[in-house]
């Protein structure tokens, strides 16, 4: 739908620059398309998060021979409440990264890790296939390390962002004119897509992996440098033409995605439909391989939902929070 729009898929930890950035950049590669791609996620954190702080209670005094009575037990100190909204760090050795990846993996699949640990986890594991994709001669030890059933999910996504790195940009000079929002809610979005493939035939993972890609599930907000819009990337022109509604709606664009997909051979030809999308052979295999891991383990999509906008420019990657906006 468009062939614009730089977006770093690589951020290793990355370093401050201003209220805007966390971290350092070992190396930046753009894609011509996909505005707020990190797609197989940046830098990954050196330690687990920090799990909730043990409450001790300090020892009773002991009695003394005196008819003084027994000191009162001091009260137990609180459970930290550990802080969601921070930037994970990764870990930059590989056994300690596989440790990290295995607890990332298993809580994006326990359905009792909700709201911001969610959102959490999901940058953590971006993160960490970041690096893993700067630092390739791990993911052997890494992968042999992970659970069987979370295995093929993570080459899968290691291997769509491996494809969508190869779609070089030039380094943008300035940041974009976006402004970055929540995402809609992660069953609101389910629901969405749902109901796209009810009425196209399309599969939803395809329009989630396409949301995913394109505005990193709607995070993104603004004109890409082509006049591309809304959370799939409208062209006005073909979005005059296959939706209805607001080309800004999660919703509406979702399914105007949808339409457009089914009008251009899927979901009987997924191939053709997708290069029709974004005429890049790469940016097609990317999103057959993320819905490929979404259709072989669903719980895969909540990962993908947490994944953040990061930005390269020639001062370094740029993460780019909820209510950033271009000044």
């Amino acid at each position: 739908m468009r062939s614009d729009s730089p977006i770093c898929d690589r951020v290793a930890p990355l370093r401050a620059r201003t209220d805007l950035v966390r971290g350092g950049v070992r190396r930046l590669i753009y894609l011509g398309f996909a505005i707020a791609f990190v797609a197989c996620g940046a830098a990954a954190p050196a330690a687990s998060p920090a799990p909730a702080a043990q409450a001790t209670a300090a020892p009773t005094v002991a009695p003394s021979a005196s008819p003084e009575p027994t000191a009162t037990p001091a009260p137990a100190t609180p459970t930290a409440t550990p802080n969601w909204t921070a930037v994970p760090d990764p870990a930059q050795e590989p056994a300690a990264l596989a440790k990290q990846l295995v607890m990332v993996e298993a809580a994006l699949r326990d359905p009792n890790v909700t709201g911001p640990q969610l959102a959490y986890m999901g940058h953590y594991q971006q993160l960490i296939y970041g690096t893993l994709q700067d630092n390739s001669d791990w993911k052997d030890t890494v992968l042999a390390a992970l659970p069987e059933k979370t295995r093929a999910a993570v080459a899968g996504s290691l291997e769509a962002g491996r494809q969508l790195r190869t779609m070089n940009g030039a380094v943008p000079s300035r940041l974009p004119d976006w402004k970055i929002v929540e995402p809609a809610p992660i069953d609101d979005l389910l629901t969405y897509y749902k109901e796209a493939e009810k009425v196209s035939g399309v599969s939803w993972q395809y329009l989630a992996a396409i949301h995913l890609v394109e505005t990193r599930m709607g995070r993104i907000r603004g004109l890409s440098s082509a006049g591309a819009q809304g959370p799939m990337q409208f062209m006005p022109a073909t979005w005059a033409a296959y939706g209805k509604g607001d080309v800004n709606s999660d919703h509406d664009a979702i399914l105007g995605a949808a339409n457009y997909l089914k009008q251009s051979g899927a979901p009987g030809n997924m191939q053709k439909a997708l290069f029709a999308y974004n005429h890049a052979q790469a940016y097609v295999n990317a999103l057959v391989l993320y819905a490929e891991v979404m259709k072989t383990d669903p719980m895969a999509y909540r990962g993908y939902w947490g994944w953040q906008v990061y930005y390269p420019t020639k001062d370094g990657t740029v993460l780019l929070a909820a209510g950033w906006k271009k000044e």
